[in-house]
């Protein structure tokens, strides 16, 4: 089995690689925009910005599945930037998919919590309405809909909150702005669930498994949209706090800064967030029989693992 990873070098596609069980279900073909990959790992460029250079790749590799680990993630700039933003999050994404579904080929794509608004009182259900609020959510629910509607075999997992050890993200930037000063103020009245890289592909794993394993007649009822976070919910403030007593904990800053709570609206930024995004997972956990942590315990096993190259 052939399965190409678009976006190698992103944050999950990244994990995927580093994870290293992907290639255990077939030889990975890895994609990035030029075709380099960190760490020196052979690939092939594919840049989703051009769907018509994208299919022609695809023509080249013949992939039995793609994992869609790329996009179009810089939420602010999207609002000066739609129209990029929903070729790469949305075109590609349908081109992709009617490749897809031209060669029986099966589609792994990923998306996000801001494709809904954020007003709902309890976790979102898969089947919520959605309604994005800004460029970056409008364009990832338009690559929804384009997958979806190009009749591909195919598994869409909304995810929140993602971070890694590597790569730019919320962690990695608290860290880093905790180095440098006393005191960070950071957003409390946003909810939500950080979710590990290393949570969304063990995840991801376990429903190309379960794929593989079904007959033609059951692998309908596997298909579709899924809601992959971590288990249980916190602010972004109380994230921040998590991560500085982990890392104190484990040696990784010498002081833990002031973490002062404010509101949305002290903090404005060019796209709106949604103030409660989190998200019900119950389906994926029944559909695949794959328990998902609660998000602290997935904090600390990233906080492990910066320990470990630390030194």
């Amino acid at each position: 089995m052939k399965i190409l990873l678009l976006g190698a070098n992103g944050q999950l596609g990244q994990t995927f690689l580093k994870e290293g069980s992907l290639a255990t279900l077939g030889d990975v073909v890895p994609a990035t925009r030029d075709g380099s990959v960190a760490g020196g790992t052979p690939g092939v460029a594919g840049d989703l910005s051009s769907p018509e250079g994208l299919v022609a790749l695809l023509d080249q590799v013949q992939p039995d599945v793609i994992v869609n680990a790329a996009a179009y993630t810089a939420v602010d700039r999207a609002e000066q930037e739609e129209a990029l933003a929903t070729r790469i999050n949305g075109a590609a994404v349908g081109a992709i998919g009617q490749w897809a579904a031209a060669h029986g080929a099966l589609v792994l794509h990923y998306s996000t919590d801001y494709v809904f608004d954020g007003q709902s009182a309890q976790a979102y259900a898969v089947d919520a309405a959605t309604a994005p609020l800004g460029a970056y959510g409008r364009s990832k629910l338009a690559g929804e809909q384009a997958l979806a509607a190009s009749g591909a075999h195919h598994m869409t997992f909304r995810t929140a909150w993602v971070y890694a050890a590597h790569g730019q993200n919320f962690m990695r930037t608290m860290l880093r702005l905790g180095a440098e000063r006393d005191e960070l103020r950071v957003v409390a009245d946003q909810h939500g669930a950080p979710t590990s890289t290393l949570l969304i592909v063990r995840g991801s794993l376990a429903a190309l498994r379960a794929w593989i394993k079904a007959s033609a007649d059951e692998r309908g009822a596997l298909e579709g949209t899924y809601h992959l976070v971590a288990s249980g919910s916190t602010t972004w403030h109380g994230f921040a706090t998590a991560i500085f007593e982990e890392a104190f904990h484990r040696g990784l800053i010498a002081k833990k800064p002031t973490v002062a709570a404010i509101g949305t609206a002290d903090f404005p930024t060019p796209a709106k967030r949604p103030a409660y995004s989190v998200l019900d997972s119950s389906s994926f956990e029944k559909r695949f029989a794959f328990a998902l942590p609660d998000w602290q315990q997935g904090l600390h096993e990233v906080m492990a693992e910066l320990s470990t190259q630390a030194r």
